[in-house]
């Protein structure tokens, strides 16, 4: 059995995802870009490919991962770019989107040889967490005000509007929609093509996707554009796991164990957001906290049941561990960095990266 702790990509999970996706581009006629920022391990990038038209990003990093790893189109967005990348951003990119007009217009003629575009905020948003809400008060995410927009109109020929965040809800997404319609309208008439972003769980469980189709189908008649998706999330849900071996088990008013993994170095997310991990099936009459073993006191996955009493040696997989995991991955504390593996849909298993102490040493200097 391979050493853990360790990320397992199961690639029949992540097929269903890919399926639901290639409805969505033939039903609906949009483009679905991935999203890298959520998830770029790259040896599942050929099986993806089949699937997506390409990949866009938000550094220079992701939009030459993209370029030269997945291939298709390679779509650059960055909140900010610098001088000294700029030309080796355009060189991978097949289109740059620009987040304000005062970048657009410092490097429109750096870009003229690709498609340009401008990151516009509608000002609404799914968020709930005010970290992630590109339409807080004071966002720098985009510009918003239409007359300001209309006089670089000359400089683009599309937008990206990213402004659901683990939307599930279909009415919500719609209304939202329509407010975009109403706010940006004069502008979406001239446009070629638009990005309506990630963060729509299209992919997920009941989402009524034959109305997601109809309804990006019927905005890109209206306006004469191209959409695009970015799916990160909805790309990757639920196909990976990260296993993790239980180190140790104490009592401290609770059953607590200790296992070989931590939210701060592989889970990130979860200590940002004050989440809990999610363990499958969650029943049974044994009752743990499953705690990291980084020196921070708040490293806990979360309180989970158990069939069976948990023992030193015993393994426990980590559900839907695969979005904003392996990009956010650390080595606070030095603690083993997991393995990244494979299970192909033979159900053969493959490791396609590990870490060791010469990594942890040369991350550092």
């Amino acid at each position: 059995m391979l050493q853990t702790p360790y990320y397992l990509i199961d690639k029949t999970k992540l097929l269903r995802n890919m399926e639901k996706i290639a409805y969505v581009r033939e039903k609906s006629g949009a483009k679905a870009l991935l999203a890298l920022k959520c998830f770029a391990t790259w040896s599942v990038f050929d099986f993806m490919r089949d699937f997506m038209d390409g990949t866009t990003s938000s550094s220079l990093n992701e939009v030459r991962l993209g370029h030269e790893r997945f291939g298709k189109e390679t779509h650059a967005y960055s909140v900010a770019y610098a001088d000294y990348e700029i030309d080796e951003v355009i060189s991978h990119a097949d289109k740059i989107i620009f987040n304000s007009i005062a970048q657009l217009e410092r490097f429109a003629v750096k870009a003229s040889g690709i498609v340009r575009g401008l990151r516009l905020n509608p000002q609404v948003s799914s968020s709930s967490f005010d970290l992630a809400d590109p339409a807080r008060p004071f966002s720098r995410l985009g510009e918003w005000d239409v007359a300001k927009v209309e006089k670089v109109m000359d400089k683009i020929s599309g937008f990206m509007i990213h402004n659901n965040c683990e939307n599930s809800d279909f009415a919500l997404f719609d209304r939202m929609l329509g407010q975009i319609e109403e706010k940006f309208g004069p502008l979406l008439k001239k446009a070629e093509w638009v990005s309506l972003g990630g963060g729509i769980h299209f992919t997920g469980e009941g989402y009524p996707i034959d109305a997601f189709c109809d309804r990006l189908k019927a905005f890109s008649e209206k306006y004469g554009v191209q959409v695009y998706l970015e799916p990160g999330e909805a790309s990757i849900t639920k196909s990976t796991t990260l296993e993790v071996t239980v180190l140790d088990k104490l009592y401290n008013g609770k059953d607590l164990v200790v296992v070989d993994s931590s939210i701060e170095a592989h889970m990130l997310d979860l200590l940002i957001y004050r989440e809990n991990a999610k363990v499958s099936p969650n029943q049974g009459p044994h009752r743990y906290m499953v705690c990291g073993k980084s020196c921070l006191a708040g490293d806990i996955f979360g309180e989970f049941d158990f069939p069976e009493e948990l023992k030193v040696g015993d393994r426990i997989s980590i559900q839907d561990a695969a979005g904003y995991t392996m990009v956010k991955k650390n080595w606070f504390n030095g603690v083993k960095m997991p393995a990244i593996a494979i299970r192909e849909l033979d159900g053969s298993l493959r490791t396609v990266r590990e870490f060791d102490y010469a990594d942890y040493e040369q991350s550092l200097s």
